[in-house]
């Protein structure tokens, strides 16, 4: 995917998850393309912008660490709760929108479970 700006409903995907999801844009963002609003870096908030990715195997998750003991085998999925505590990385640093870098399609992210967060579609499909 070519660099482009993102915009709600865009498709996101963690590296430990087992499904995709839309990316949500804070609701009270006065920036469009088309009839999408625009994102910024801030737009980070776990179930606010970054939904669910079904279920998470990372084994750096506490709850799949837990359900993991004494299993020397197929890791046992348990269900994805991000946590994200910082700005996406790779704005866009000379365009912003509401006062933040304009979120990039190739802006990535970290969940504290060691999961990458990135980009499948920019939402402006």
């Amino acid at each position: 995917m070519s660099e482009s700006y993102v915009v709600d409903g865009a498709q996101i995907h963690c590296s430990y998850g087992s499904h995709t999801g839309r990316f949500s844009v804070s609701a009270n963002r006065g920036i469009s393309i088309g009839d999408k609003l625009q994102g910024n870096i801030q737009d980070f908030h776990p179930q606010t912008h970054i939904p669910s990715f079904g279920m998470c195997r990372s084994m750096h998750n506490p709850a799949v660490s837990s359900a993991n003991k004494g299993n020397s085998g197929k890791i046992i999925p348990q269900s994805c709760k991000p946590s994200v505590s910082m700005p996406w990385l790779n704005g866009k640093k000379d365009v912003y929108v509401d006062q933040s870098p304009a979120l990039m399609s190739c802006s990535t992210n970290l969940c504290m479970w060691c999961g990458k967060i990135s980009f499948t579609t920019d939402g402006q499909e």
